[in-house]
């Protein structure tokens, strides 16, 4: 298989989704993704408007917001109307985190119910469940994967990027054997070079959330092959 600069942009998602993120930030992301085609730009939801109309000359480019960010301890309701809130917005795709302390307690049908009111509330926007991996056991991470499919999400998502840990090589291995095509598994927080992409697009990874400086070096990387192509 073949992959260009351009599949690789289109499998990477790029984000200001930290605390301290601005305009500035959301304008450099804006400028990185029209540039080098990453297929969506995510920034925390009091900015999703003003990034829906800075994208709006770009219908090739999805506009993404989270929910429940960052701890996802929110009440549905609440998780409800951000979601809502953030497709009236312009929202192409949503990020929700899931509610991992109600997983650990074992509280697995409100997991599961949350997420299935999500997914029913945005209709035919995607939905893809942050697990957080870095704080769960490996059979919590199963059964919070299992709580995804079953519930009609879109996507599971290893991480927020505002934990210490997310996608390694390990947990992405973990995830993908165990899902074995029922979800799709975007890889969050730790994937740096091309090396990493390729390992874990191998593993059946599709998206990436990666950092915009990582992404772009990542690209660049592709481009210096013979023929700017990554062969696989």
């Amino acid at each position: 298989m073949k992959l260009s600069p351009q599949n690789i942009a289109k499998m990477i998602d790029i984000s200001a989704v930290q605390a301290s993120h601005g305009e500035a930030e959301i304008l450099e992301l804006v400028k990185y993704a029209k540039e080098y085609g990453f297929i969506a730009v995510h920034a925390l939801p009091c900015w999703t408007r003003y990034l829906h109309e800075l994208l709006s000359d770009r219908e090739d480019i999805l506009v993404g917001g989270p929910v429940g960010f960052p701890s996802g301890g929110h009440k549905t309701e609440f998780k409800i109307f951000e979601a809502k809130q953030l497709i009236a917005d312009g929202a192409r795709e949503v990020d929700v985190m899931m509610n991992i302390g109600m997983l650990r307690s074992g509280k697995g049908v409100y997991v599961k119910d949350e997420i299935k009111s999500l997914v029913e509330a945005a209709e035919n926007i995607p939905i893809k469940v942050i697990i957080e991996v870095y704080y769960l056991s490996h059979d919590e991470i199963k059964r919070a994967c299992d709580h995804c499919i079953s519930a009609g999400a879109a996507f599971v998502k290893t991480g927020t990027g505002w934990a210490p840990g997310g996608a390694t090589r390990e947990i992405i291995a973990l995830i993908t054997s165990h899902v074995g095509g029922a979800i799709q598994v975007k890889a969050s927080g730790g994937v740096r070079g091309l090396d990493t992409f390729v390992e874990m697009y191998k593993m059946g990874v599709r998206r990436f959330g990666i950092n915009a400086q990582a992404s772009i070096n990542i690209i660049q990387e592709c481009r210096q092959l013979p023929g700017g192509l990554l062969i696989i």
